[in-house]
């Protein structure tokens, strides 16, 4: 009886620990994507779905409280939770946009980029002819100022699963979108960056150098710092190789500004730079910042 007590335990932990290791998502690469042994803030983002989980047990048929529940596990990279917390919304509640943008985007972290574009477009058909909205942050920046709205989310979000796509006509198509709802700095340059590398991609280098013409060494930043610098190194005011800073702790930040910088020198021709740098990007921890995502999709397209 003790054997088997103690072979009953074993087995338990084997599951426990089988079930730990179970990849969040695959990398396009085929590589498994686990959720960090320790994330950032982890403690405070626990507290926060468990309070988030509270208050839709007090509030069932309230689309908010789901909402933020499944915002609550994407934080701790729970991103199949996240989706099944927005599917169930969608089914109660078909016509609300955010509940589609919001799967979208963690469609893109688990690598299924059709599946994200489909969102997008059912949100963006829902959003048609209405008023904007501010989103709020679930992780506000040091002025408590929300610089993204739903609105913005949406197109955003929609370029980028056409941009990792290879879509890249689409793709610009729903930038210029996303800039008729870019109403603040930070907002301009997240737009401005992808838009810039976009045009590139396709050869517009004229439309991209008019992109650049609004970007000034000072503006408005709160938040996006990284695509800041980026599209200064586009236009020559920032070296490359300060922003490819691998000593940053910021697994996001470096894959972030890496990007920026592998893009710079894969649309400039030197694809042996551009290629050491997505490797970087992709040797690193931050396996859930669309950089990091962008440069595995471009590594499949340099095979």
């Amino acid at each position: 009886m003790i054997r088997l007590a103690m072979a009953a335990v074993v087995l338990a932990s084997s599951v426990t620990a089988t079930m730990a290791q179970k990849p969040e998502a695959t990398s396009l690469s085929g590589k498994p994507l686990l959720i960090p042994a320790s994330i950032p803030n982890q403690q405070k983002l626990e507290a926060d779905l468990a309070q988030a989980q509270k208050t839709l047990a007090a509030n069932p048929k309230d689309p908010e409280a789901l909402i933020w529940v499944g915002r609550r596990y994407g934080y701790l990279w729970r991103y199949n939770d996240a989706i099944a917390a927005f599917t169930k919304g969608i089914g109660q509640f078909p016509d609300n946009p955010k509940f589609y943008r919001h799967r979208g985007h963690r469609y893109i972290s688990i690598r299924q980029f059709a599946s994200a574009q489909a969102d997008f477009e059912k949100a963006v058909a829902l959003i048609k002819g209405k008023p904007d909205e501010i989103e709020p942050d679930g992780a506000p920046n040091p002025a408590g100022k929300p610089r993204s709205t739903l609105q913005f989310n949406i197109w955003y979000h929609l370029a980028l699963s056409h941009y990792l796509q290879g879509h890249y006509d689409q793709a610009y198509e729903a930038w210029v979108e996303c800039m008729k709802v870019s109403n603040n700095d930070d907002s301009i340059v997240a737009t401005s960056d992808w838009q810039w590398m976009t045009l590139m991609r396709l050869n517009r280098k004229a439309d991209a150098a008019k992109v650049l013409e609004r970007i000034q060494p000072k503006m408005d930043i709160l938040e996006n710092t990284a695509y800041h610098r980026r599209l200064l190194m586009y236009k020559g005011l920032e070296k490359p190789d300060a922003l490819l800073d691998t000593k940053t702790p910021d697994a996001t930040q470096i894959a972030t500004q890496g990007y920026g910088v592998a893009n710079y020198y894969f649309v400039t021709g030197d694809k042996a730079r551009a290629r050491q740098a997505l490797d970087t990007i992709v040797s690193g921890a931050g396996w859930n910042a669309f950089g990091f995502i962008a440069a595995e999709a471009d590594l499949q397209r340099l095979k």
